[in-house]
């Protein structure tokens, strides 16, 4: 049975709104389907230095640990590419059948695009 984990820094920093929010996102989208590593959207940003934010819940429907070591992200509105990035993030480690979320900053050398509408979702 998939559960839901929040990173410590998370459990001790998210406000009761974004952890209900989140928990409801895990509710409606925490049933395997064809894909063993799936990212739910759950907001996108764009902060003062120009840096794109992607929030996402991470499900790990596999039965391994979920690590991200040189991995590349692309962040996609409407088909257009905005974001592309290499990741590694040795403090993000996914339990075998666990969710978690997690959020990606883009700096803004690895924007395609200087602006976000939103609504976009990120791959792997």
């Amino acid at each position: 049975m998939q559960k839901l984990q929040f990173e410590s820094s998370w459990e001790k920093a998210i406000a009761i709104k974004d952890r209900e929010l989140i928990t409801d996102i895990f509710q409606n989208s925490n049933t395997e389907s064809e894909q063993s590593i799936r990212l739910e959207p759950i907001w996108e940003a764009m902060n003062y230095k120009g840096e794109v934010l992607v929030t996402v819940l991470i499900h790990n429907f596999t039965n391994t640990v979920l690590t991200f070591q040189n991995q590349k992200f692309v962040y996609i509105e409407q088909e257009t590419v905005i974001a592309e990035q290499i990741f590694t993030v040795p403090q993000l480690i996914i339990k075998p059948k666990t969710s978690m979320p997690w959020t990606f900053i883009f700096p803004i050398e690895s924007l395609e695009m200087k602006e976000i509408h939103g609504s976009g979702k990120l791959q792997m």
